[in-house]
């Protein structure tokens, strides 16, 4: 039995939901962009949107193979479960279609030997420093890796 806070439909006409949804960017959004600041001010060498990786990342640091994805909560479905039921079906089936082909192009990274770093937009707004510690980390992670990598085996 739903509750009266519980709802299937859209709360807007078609007309207006159209408008509203138009105006939601895909690119350069606000936590992308603050994202971009963090990375460059760090000194890091980044390339946005590489169309050439599976599910086009928002940040590459290729020299690293780190991918980056910055999430808006709604569209990837921050704790889904919890609030899937309030959608009408079909946006339901479309942020589940978001969710299965994150995870999809997550695993497909990480199959070619990249590692995945994914934010959701809070955490940006919330905590960009731990967000950033979290990059220079697996950046350091990587340096080590490469290192050891590169250091001749005389056994």
């Amino acid at each position: 039995m739903l509750r009266k806070r519980d709802h299937r439909g859209d709360i807007m006409d078609a007309a207006t939901r159209s408008r509203v949804m138009s105006r939601i960017r895909g690119r350069d959004t606000g936590p992308e962009r603050a994202m971009s600041k963090l990375l460059t001010d760090a000194g890091l060498v980044v390339q946005v949107q590489a169309r050439d990786l599976p599910g086009r990342p928002d940040f590459v640091l290729r020299k690293y193979r780190i991918a980056i994805f910055v999430e808006g909560a709604f569209w990837h479905g921050w704790r889904f479960p919890a609030w899937r039921h309030k959608l009408s079906e079909r946006w339901e089936a479309k942020i589940e279609q978001n969710r299965s082909r994150d995870r999809r192009n997550h695993r497909a990274l990480r199959r070619r030997g990249w590692k995945v770093i994914r934010f959701w937009e809070f955490q940006l707004e919330r905590a960009p420093d731990l967000c950033l510690d979290r990059v220079l980390k697996s950046v350091q992670d990587a340096r080590s890796g490469l290192a050891a990598a590169s250091v001749p085996d005389y056994d």
